[in-house]
């Protein structure tokens, strides 16, 4: 996908917030071999870094776009890779700590995903996992609905990004069969205050619309994102708009 750092980080103290928070789920150690699947723009992984000390921490990224402002650390302790979660899952490498904040909602089928990912895990090592609560999301549920209807379902010949998250008990259970007894699975609300309809279009804009405006020619991305824009008044009719974007947050050892 064609990302633009631009317009996702016009968000960007509403998206570092539950970064924070993973973050504070984090044992630090010394000298942890780290790796952030999804890293974005690399800035959060550059404070994931300083967290740890003496740590090795490599950010991984599909997105040349996002990855275009990441700097190494003068040393050896912080690099940046461009390469897809699912690529880097087939190296042999281990890590101390897997860490991926906002990019595994955008991975398929977690249910295969997440013991793949726990098998990178060093023994008595670390996951951390933030991502939205997709099928809870409102602003999913209407992309979802929207393109299933004219003129644009055509267009998507049945295609429609229904999301890979899963349920919080799931992943408990999932976590429990790959071997760990010491875990913390929570979806919290994370409150959006934004002055009106067009702001929170602008929010979705960053991330979910992406897809959807992709696969549809010129002439159809300005209509699409002009009947999303009506659905989502009707969702919410007032100003300014509260938005209460639900998010899952996964700690566990193994």
């Amino acid at each position: 996908m064609a990302w633009n750092p631009e317009t996702y980080n016009q968000f960007k103290t509403e998206r570092s917030a539950p970064f924070y928070d993973l973050l504070a789920l984090l044992s630090v150690q010394s000298g942890l071999e780290v790796v952030d699947l999804g890293c974005g723009t690399g800035e959060l992984t550059a404070k994931l870094a300083e967290a740890l000390p003496g740590a090795n921490v490599l950010g991984v990224d599909s997105s040349a776009e996002m990855l275009a402002g990441s700097q190494q650390s003068n040393g050896s302790t912080l690099k940046f890779e461009n390469s897809s979660i699912e690529n880097q899952l087939t190296k042999p490498q281990q890590w101390d700590v897997v860490f991926s904040n906002a990019a595994l909602q955008w991975v398929p089928d977690h249910e295969a995903l997440f013991p793949q990912i726990i098998n990178k895990i060093k023994p008595g090592g670390q996951l951390l996992v933030q991502m939205p609560a997709q099928h809870h999301n409102i602003t999913n549920r209407l992309l979802n609905e929207l393109a299933t209807q004219g003129p644009y379902a055509p267009v998507y010949a049945g295609w429609n990004r229904l999301s890979p998250v899963l349920d919080i008990d799931r992943y408990a259970e999932l976590l429990f069969e790959n071997g760990s007894k010491s875990m913390q699975v929570l979806e919290k609300i994370y409150p959006l205050v934004l002055n009106d309809v067009n702001a929170l279009l602008t929010w979705v804009s960053g991330t979910a619309l992406i897809p959807y405006l992709e696969r549809l020619p010129e002439p159809l991305t300005r209509r699409f994102r002009d009947d999303y824009r009506v659905l989502l008044s009707q969702q919410f009719p007032k100003a300014p708009v509260f938005y209460p974007f639900k998010r899952i947050l996964i700690a566990a050892r193994f």
